[in-house]
């Protein structure tokens, strides 16, 4: 028994020093390659580290501060100021030209609900299909905004599929005047039977919101007519 033993810990001995002579072998035959591989990597890492270090962050913080303005009128309501500036401060348009996302991701979004009060719905169109947030009720605004534009440019099919798109992402009280744009827009195209759809939606499933409170005006008027 202890014969084997010795045996078998010679055997396990000899299959290690295997391994280890077979792994100075590959360095030995291709240390050129793994040097220059490790030397890539560490340069790439240094590049991508000055990258972000003196020229991202910079051009982050510069953004950010082109975008100040516009921002300001935005809040006070002065959408063409917002998008366009003033010549000597930037509006969306400006920043978003320069700077693309780097002022932050909402800037498609400001300059499009700005385009869509100038009624520049082509615009606005352009400009809110950029918009990538991913907060719930951020996105749905921008769907819901897409689907006024579509409306100004009497593209109700297209729409009724972003106020519907703009319902399913909110899920709360937004979503029954989302519902509601979308069966107008329906009830625009002809599609009674959606757009009642809709309407009984809003009365079954939004009771407390404000739309629900004279859906019955809608739900008669299609019935009716019929």
């Amino acid at each position: 028994m202890a014969t084997k033993k010795i045996d078998k810990q010679a055997l396990q001995k000899e299959k290690i020093e295997e391994t280890v002579s077979k792994t100075e072998q590959f360095y030995n035959e291709n240390k050129k390659t793994i040097w220059g591989c490790i030397l890539a990597a560490v340069v790439i890492a240094l590049g991508v580290l000055a990258y972000n270090q003196f020229y991202l962050k910079p051009k982050v913080a510069e953004a950010q501060e082109q975008a100040y303005p516009a921002e300001a009128a935005f809040r006070d309501g002065n959408f063409e100021l917002a998008l366009n500036g003033d010549g000597n401060n930037y509006g969306f348009a400006q920043v978003i030209d320069e700077y693309g996302n780097k002022a932050g991701k909402a800037m498609p979004l400001y300059a499009g609900i700005c385009a869509l009060q100038l009624q520049d719905y082509e615009a606005a169109v352009d400009y809110l299909k950029k918009y990538k947030g991913k907060e719930p009720l951020m996105a749905a605004r921008a769907q819901a905004c897409l689907g006024d534009a579509y409306v100004g440019l009497q593209k109700y099919e297209e729409a009724a599929a972003q106020f519907e798109k703009a319902a399913a992402l909110s899920d709360n009280m937004y979503a029954a005047g989302y519902l509601l744009k979308a069966a107008v827009a329906y009830e625009e195209l002809g599609n009674k039977d959606k757009a009642l759809k809709l309407y009984e939606t809003i009365k079954d499933k939004y009771p407390q919101s404000m739309e629900a409170y004279e859906i019955d005006k809608y739900i008669n008027r299609i019935k009716f007519a019929e």
